[in-house]
């Protein structure tokens, strides 16, 4: 029997307002509304909302929940204050990497938010290698999810909550009310903008969603294609392509949330090996001329040195832009490459850190 694709608690006011469908880790979620470049450009100079209940939620509780998120992930969890966030990854005992995620230390659990598609992998991972006194569950169907991105995120969110949101840091967050409806806000998101994320009861969906409309006139509804370029333009991996069960943190870019220096976590053993003996390295390119996607080949020279892995136009930038794995030494940033387009070679620039950064709100 075929899976059956669920739809978000927004699925309706995505329809109603004009959303183009698509399935999408089994989900129906809008790709679009009025354009990727409309959307893009209005969470790079105002504020845009995007539906993400389609990721997923784990809370990890017990007398040792620490120990354990320290030993299932490769950044460290202990070092959080309540209320703080943290980017890190799981990894295989060989040094693949099950997932990235977002680690919230809450006061009575750790809650992880996962990649959409691998929520069900993700949970049966954790659950598989549980150890100590903890327990173990998927929220996922229990949450919904809002991200509200852009420069001017802060001002008009500001006044609509019980709290002061402006006092809220970067990857901080508090439990506050909107209208009456309880909520975990965190200054968090997937863009390289200021902004929010909710996490609230899905019974509310539809009341919150046109209340923020009503109070925000200029909010500006986002899809999946506009959200894809943003995180690409921040240099942000994407599970599935830049990231995967084939590649280590290490040559993915991912050292700094990679503590080889604290207590045993899974991988780490593989992944100090792997750490002696890196022979490609994932890397940012900019093109004048053509655009890059997931797949093409790079080309250093007539011979084959690497692969796309993300790319795409950016609008912010006005030129070709992509991620992609390519041999060691020609990773390094301000060489050229070659990108083959079709039967045609188009040079890329290589590039340090991301190609688009917009100083965060909080600090």
């Amino acid at each position: 029997m075929a899976n059956t694709i669920k739809k978000t608690p927004f699925y309706k006011r995505h329809v109603d307002m004009g959303g183009r469908i698509v399935e999408f880790a089994g989900f129906y979620m809008p790709i679009q509304y009025k354009g990727v470049i409309k959307e893009v450009g209005a969470v790079r100079n105002r504020i845009g909302i995007f539906d993400v209940s389609h990721m997923g939620e784990i809370k990890i509780k017990g007398n040792d929940r620490d120990k354990f998120i320290s030993y299932i992930t490769t950044n460290d969890p202990l070092t959080l204050d309540e209320f703080q966030e943290q980017y890190s990854s799981m990894c295989y005992e060989d040094g693949g990497i099950v997932d990235d995620l977002l680690i919230y230390k809450l006061p009575d659990c750790f809650f992880l938010v996962v990649n959409a598609a691998n929520t069900e992998k993700d949970y049966n991972w954790i659950v598989q290698n549980k150890k100590e006194d903890v327990t173990i569950e998927n929220v996922s169907e229990n949450t919904a999810q809002l991200a509200i991105q852009g420069p001017q995120v802060e001002k008009y969110l500001n006044g609509l909550f019980n709290e002061d949101i402006s006092k809220i840091n970067y990857y901080h967050s508090t439990i506050t009310r909107f209208c009456g409806i309880e909520m975990l806000v965190s200054r968090t998101g997937y863009t390289g903008e200021d902004g929010f994320e909710l996490y609230f009861d899905p019974k509310y969906a539809l009341d919150v969603w046109d209340k923020l409309f009503e109070e925000i006139p200029e909010l500006e509804p986002c899809g999946l294609a506009a959200r894809d370029i943003l995180r690409l333009e921040a240099r942000y991996c994407l599970y599935g392509n830049d990231i995967d069960k084939t590649t280590n943190p290490i040559e993915a870019g991912l050292s700094w949330i990679t503590k080889l220096d604290k207590d045993d976590f899974i991988g780490r053993t593989a992944i100090l090996r792997l750490k002696e003996n890196i022979k490609r390295k994932l890397a940012g390119f900019e093109m004048n001329d053509g655009i890059p996607r997931k797949g093409f080949e790079i080309y250093k020279d007539r011979e084959k040195i690497g692969v796309v892995t993300s790319g795409g136009y950016s609008p912010t930038l006005k030129k070709g832009i992509g991620l992609g794995y390519i041999d060691v030494p020609h990773h390094k940033s301000g060489g050229v490459v070659d990108i083959k387009i079709g039967e045609k070679f188009k040079p890329g620039n290589i590039i340090k850190g991301a190609f688009y950064r917009r100083f965060y709100g909080g600090s």
